[in-house]
C-alpha cells in the first residue's frame, strides 16, 4: 500500500543505500534515490517494479553544483519530505600513520563527501524537510566517536565521521526550535565496497543494516530531543560522543 510519502536517500548505488531504498519501496514510500553511478542495473530492476515511487537521479553529495541540481529535481516533483537519510560516504585510506607519508587531498576529499556531503544535503532540502516529517538521518560511525576513539591511522573517516556528529548538532540546535530532529545512527560493521572493493569481512549485510537502521528510525523519529540521538543500529544503544 502506497503511504503517500516521499524520502530521499544518498548514496544508493550499492550497499546500505540500495537495500534501504528497497525496504522503502516495499514499505509503500516514495523515494527519491541518489547515486553517483549514471546506469544502475540494481536501480532500473526497481524502477521498473516500482514504477510510480522510484526516481533515481545522479548524485555527487561532494558537489555544491550537484546536490542543487538534485534538490531542483526533488522539489519539482515534492515539497515535503518525511524524512532524509544522508548516507553516501568514502572510506579513503585506512593503514596510514602520522609517521606515513600522508595523502591529504585524499583526506580531505573524504572529508568533502563523508562530513559536508550530508551539510549540502540538508541544507538544499531543508524546506521539504520541514514541510514534511522534519527529520534528517545522518549515517555516521563509532570510528566518528572521540571518547571511544582507539585508532592510530584512518584520518580522513574518523574525523570526516567526527565533524559530521558536531555538523548534525548544529543543524539540530537549529531546527528543534521549530520540531525538526537530527538522528545520528552508526550501521556497525557492515560487508561493502566502501574500501572500492567487496570486503566480506563485516558482521552485517547491507540487507541487516538497512533493516536495523530503518527500525531505529521508526523508534526514533518522533523524539525531540536537546541534542541529536546517536544510537547504534542492531542494539539501539546510545553511543558515546
Amino acid at each position: 500500500m502506497l503511504s503517500n510519502k516521499a524520502v530521499c536517500v544518498t548514496g544508493t548505488d550499492r550497499g546500505i543505500g540500495l537495500a534501504i531504498t528497497e525496504a522503502l519501496l516495499h514499505q509503500g514510500y516514495t523515494v527519491y534515490a541518489g547515486g553517483i553511478m549514471g546506469n544502475n542495473e540494481e536501480l532500473t530492476k526497481l524502477g521498473a517494479q516500482f514504477p510510480d515511487q522510484l526516481h533515481v537521479f545522479k548524485l555527487d553529495v561532494g558537489s555544491d553544483e550537484s546536490v542543487k541540481e538534485a534538490a531542483r529535481y526533488i522539489k519539482s516533483r515534492s515539497n515535503q519530505l518525511e524524512f532524509l537519510i544522508n548516507n553516501a560516504a568514502i572510506l579513503g585510506d585506512t593503514v596510514k600513520t602520522i609517521e606515513d607519508d600522508l595523502d591529504f587531498e585524499e583526506i580531505q576529499r573524504v572529508y568533502n563527501v563523508s562530513a559536508l556531503g550530508a551539510i549540502r544535503m540538508a541544507n538544499s532540502l531543508l524546506e521539504p524537510i520541514m514541510n514534511g516529517g522534519k527529520l534528517i538521518v545522518n549515517i555516521s560511525s563509532e570510528a566518528g566517536s572521540i571518547a571511544n576513539s582507539h585508532r592510530d591511522a584512518w584520518f580522513g573517516y574518523c574525523m570526516a565521521k567526527s565533524a559530521l556528529n558536531m555538523g548534525s548538532t548544529v543543524i539540530h540546535n537549529k531546527i528543534r526550535k521549530e520540531g525538526g530532529r537530527v538522528l545520528l545512527i552508526h550501521p556497525g560493521w557492515v560487508k561493502s565496497f566502501m574500501s572500492g572493493e567487496w570486503n566480506p569481512a563485516g558482521t552485517y549485510t547491507s540487507e541487516e543494516a538497512a533493516a536495523n537502521i530503518l527500525n531505529r528510525i521508526e523508534e526514533h523519529k518522533d523524539k525531540l530531543t536537546a541534542l541529536p540521538l546517536y544510537i547504534e543500529a542492531d542494539s539501539g544503544k546510545e553511543l558515546p560522543w
